[in-house]
Order: C-alpha cells, then structure tokens, then sequence
C-alpha cells in the first residue's frame, strides 16, 4: 500500500473542506447527502469519511476553520469588521445558508450544540479579548457591562447571518453596520 505524504493528505482534506462547503451552502445540511457531497468533491465517501468520519463531524470542521478565520479578523479588527466581510463577500460565507437548520439542531440535539459551541469557542474567546482591549484602550463605552455588549454583537451578528442566509435585503446594513459600531464605542469614538 503506498504511503502518502502529510501534504498530500492535507491538499485532500482541504478539497473535502471546499467540496463540502459547496454542497451545504446549495442543498443545506439536511440535503447534503453522502451522494452530493461525493459529487460536489470529487472524492469517494470513504475517502470523505476517512478524514472526517460522518457528515456532522464534516460540518463541524467547516465550523471550526470559519471561526478560526474570523477570530482572525476579530482579533485585529472587531467583530463588526466579520460582518462587513460577510457583506461584501458573501461567496465565502455561502454555507452560513445552513444557519436555520443549525439554529434547529442546536436547540433539539444537545451533542450537537456541546459540539458546535466547542468549535465556536474560539470566535468568543477572541471577541471577548477585543473588547477588554478595547475597554483598556478607553475605545469603548463604559457605561454598559462588557457582558452586555458582548451579548449585543452576538445577537446582532445572529440576526445578520440570518438575514444573509434567507436572501433578505442587503441595501443599507453598511450603515446598520456603522451604528453597531458607534453603539459599542459610545461616547469613546
């Protein structure tokens, strides 16, 4: 049997990942079928399963290599900037579409939403640190908890992410975007 390379092994992983995303963000999770998904990334399923064992641990890989990227940009940027992101290039947030079937799972599979919140451990860490940056640096309001306004980039970030993934009109968030903004600096802007 011939031995193949941990670069190999990573560039089939990472078409998984892209094949994967494709097929979720056009047929959601329920549709995305072991068929589909054998279609959308050109592998079999045993070499699907292989390196991600089932479908929700698929799923789940894609969740954590989209937090990790946008705990990137929060790092750096804030999480309003995710948003932007979002806006401006939807193509890579296509699989996001799948956020209502997730918003469902989450609330009626307790393993899945223990699974989900792991992976999504990592975008909350990150915006928490940047809002105690931002308090230190006196670039944010003070006169609300740093829980509050944690909660309320959270729910807003929700609510973005729905009315992307269901079409919903994009006219105009920039300037939503530019208020959430000026609501968490407050007076420090």
């Amino acid at each position: 049997m011939p031995i193949v390379s941990d670069t190999e092994l990573t560039r089939r992983r990472q078409e998984i990942l892209e094949g994967a995303r494709r097929c979720f963000a056009e047929h959601g999770y329920e549709g995305a079928t072991v068929r589909r998904l054998e279609e959308s990334t050109g592998k079999s399923r045993g070499a699907i399963f292989h390196h991600f064992g089932d479908k929700e641990n698929l799923f789940l890989a894609l969740a954590r290599e989209d937090a990790a990227r946008q705990a990137e940009v929060v790092a750096k940027e804030g999480l309003v900037q995710v948003m932007r992101d979002m806006l401006n290039h939807p193509e890579r947030y296509d699989w996001l579409s799948t956020r209502l079937e997730i918003t469902r799972l989450l609330r009626t599979d307790p393993a899945f939403k223990a699974r989900w919140q792991e992976h999504q451990a990592v975008l909350d860490k990150a915006v928490t640190q940047r809002l105690q940056q931002n308090a230190a640096a006196d670039r944010m309001r003070s006169d609300v908890p740093m829980s509050v306004l944690h909660t309320f980039l959270e729910t807003v970030m929700e609510g973005f992410i729905t009315l992307l993934a269901s079409g919903g009109s994009t006219q105009g968030l920039e300037k939503v975007l530019d208020l959430v903004e000026e609501t968490v600096r407050g007076h420090s802007s």
